[in-house]
């Protein structure tokens, strides 16, 4: 393993060289110099609060979850969400992590549909046993012949189900949440009403919180300072994922996204994660290592951004 550790690094490390500049040329651009926070200093991510989702990783941990893991803490990271467990148990999964020195503090579980307690007890338990506090809903929004949802009696039955998940979650001491993409911010029924409004306004912000896609958002024509504004204290997690020129993805600090922008309004949203992620960010023609690449150049932009 310390081999292929090695050999591992030194890509990471070569290749992050040519990302660096674009690091902090982002940072600058992003909180330019005398920017100011309460108190008169800049605001800054907590370190121990930036995370990075694994689904970014998910070539790379098949390849070699051990020395992959090891990779994150090197980095930085302290704290990952786990997107499914690469073929082991949860808890074989929790030993991976321990070894490396992580915790898996959030986890990305689908709650089964149609909505089953035993089966989402069971999702519970293995949260449990990998030491998550945050369990999050990752998907919904397409119809069976994969179409957008223009619903809103659809949107309305899902969030009974999340208010069902998010209480049963409660009662195993975690929070639950959702996470977007883009098609929730579609109009429902031909008003002015979106999917996203729906979910928000049919579920209890005791029983589920919301984890904003940033990039996703962007995408669905959606404002996230806007989200915040619209759900105080309600945004404990976001996904850090830059868009790029293209409409693609970017490495964040790389894209079009003025993160900076968003997190002067971390204490209002309730803000308690900053997810790194990428979603190609190992799929051809990139490679498998260079999801790494995303992890650091996430974590060294979100570590030196100033707001």
């Amino acid at each position: 393993m310390q081999n292929e550790f090695t050999v591992s690094r030194r890509h990471l490390l070569g290749a992050a060289a040519v990302g660096a500049a674009a690091i902090g040329t982002s940072a600058i651009g992003a909180a330019p110099a005398g920017a100011t926070g309460r108190g008169g200093r800049p605001s800054r991510v907590p370190r121990d609060k930036i995370s990075v989702q694994l689904y970014t990783l998910r070539d790379q941990l098949a390849i070699d979850l051990d020395a992959s893991l090891a990779e994150l803490r090197e980095i930085g990271y302290t704290r990952v969400e786990h997107a499914g467990f690469v073929g082991r148990t949860a808890a074989e999964f929790r030993a991976a992590l321990d070894r490396a020195g992580l915790r898996a503090t959030s986890g990305h579980v689908g709650i089964p549909q149609p909505f089953n307690a035993a089966t989402w007890e069971a999702a519970l338990e293995d949260a449990a046993i990998v030491g998550n506090k945050y369990i999050v809903h990752p998907y919904f929004g397409t119809g069976a012949d994969g179409k957008p949802i223009r619903d809103s009696s659809v949107y309305k039955a899902f969030a009974r189900d999340l208010n069902k998940a998010g209480a049963l979650a409660r009662k195993h001491g975690l929070s639950f949440g959702y996470h977007n993409h883009h098609n929730e911010f579609l109009r429902q029924d031909g008003g002015t009403r979106t999917g996203y409004d729906v979910l928000t306004r049919e579920t209890d912000p005791g029983l589920v919180h919301l984890e904003v896609d940033l990039f996703w958002a962007f995408r669905g024509a959606h404002d996230p300072v806007d989200l915040i504004h619209e759900n105080r204290g309600r945004i404990r997690q976001v996904h850090v994922k830059d868009l790029a020129t293209s409409g693609s993805f970017a490495d964040p600090g790389d894209g079009l996204i003025d993160f900076a922008r968003i997190f002067e309004h971390s204490r209002e949203a309730g803000l308690v994660e900053y997810i790194v992620e990428r979603d190609d960010a190992g799929s051809p023609p990139r490679s498998p290592a260079d999801a790494l690449i995303t992890a650091e150049v996430g974590f060294d932009y979100l570590d030196n951004l100033r707001f």
